[in-house]
């Protein structure tokens, strides 16, 4: 099996270098080997390549930034239009492509986790440039996976995480945002997932192409991910200013950003999980296994 890797510097594109080796060649490139946002390049790179099927975990993933008119047309660019690219080119080739997208493509308003079929609303910039980009992957191939996920947390690259183990090495208090909800996703484990999807992808000819929903188990607020996070720090003897206790929730309105986050970024799994028989573990097994990795790195 032979396939393109995009973002492979990138937290997902790190872990799927791993998961995708035993599957065949793996041809993975970043930014610096192919601008995603150079469509030419993007198409020369596929056509040059002649994967069996695309991974596609390379996105423009600055938040705020994309409200700027500059961020704004890079995020649509490689997040709208290369997906297409993609798929055209799949199309061509008789390839698949793997995408992934994102909680931010609804506006968090449901008192419910999301399912597939809920109609989207993004808040932004970067949520209306992630839902382009599924869409127009939809309308170029019918062999398309559209894998959403949320609140992605890996060993490799920056994150929630590691942000909180940096502040919490010399401040007395954090304040961490406690209503908005969802589900901390390992980078590990999209890629454990994925690397199982494009395994059947290749054995089966009747294959359930289409859009599912792809995170960890449960949910948190993300005031709870920081004290997880630092609870496990002095458990394992890390040197901090502060304990769990010392984490104060604020509301989203407290701590006002450029770009709006959604309140609710649930998302219902019961479709992945049903079709394709795996088990997607509890958000604290995965998390818990990469700060273990973080916090034995020196």
């Amino acid at each position: 099996m032979k396939i393109l890797l995009t973002g492979k510097n990138g937290q997902v594109g790190f872990e799927l270098q791993r998961a995708l080796a035993p599957l065949g060649t793996v041809h993975a490139v970043d930014s610096g080997d192919c601008d995603l946002a150079d469509e030419q390049a993007l198409r020369a790179l596929i056509r040059t390549s002649c994967p069996d099927l695309i991974v596609n975990p390379a996105a423009y993933t600055a938040v705020d930034r994309a409200e700027d008119e500059a961020g704004g047309q890079l995020a649509t660019a490689v997040n709208a239009i290369a997906p297409g690219v993609m798929g055209e080119e799949a199309a061509r080739l008789g390839a698949a492509v793997i995408h992934y997208s994102t909680d931010y493509v609804f506006d968090g308003h449901k008192a419910s986790p999301y399912v597939e079929t809920d109609p989207t609303a993004p808040l932004g910039a970067y949520g209306r440039s992630k839902r382009d980009g599924e869409l127009a992957l939809m309308r170029s191939t019918p062999r398309h996976l559209v894998l959403r996920t949320s609140w992605v947390v890996g060993a490799h690259g920056n994150n929630f995480a590691k942000t909180m183990l940096r502040l919490a090495a010399d401040r007395k208090e954090l304040s961490v945002v406690h209503d908005q909800v969802g589900a901390p996703t390992s980078a590990a484990l999209i890629a454990d997932l994925t690397a199982h999807l494009a395994m059947r992808l290749r054995q089966d000819t009747a294959f359930p192409f289409g859009l599912y929903h792809m995170t960890a188990g449960g949910e948190t607020s993300w005031c709870e991910y920081a004290r997880f996070v630092i609870e496990r720090a002095v458990h394992a003897g890390q040197p901090l200013s502060l304990t769990p206790a010392d984490v104060r929730p604020i509301a989203s309105a407290d701590y006002p950003t450029r770009a709006r986050r959604p309140l609710n970024s649930r998302l219902d799994t019961r479709r992945f999980t049903e079709t394709f028989g795996l088990r997607l573990p509890p958000w604290r097994e995965g998390l818990g296994h990469i700060l273990q990795q973080i916090l034995r790195t020196p």
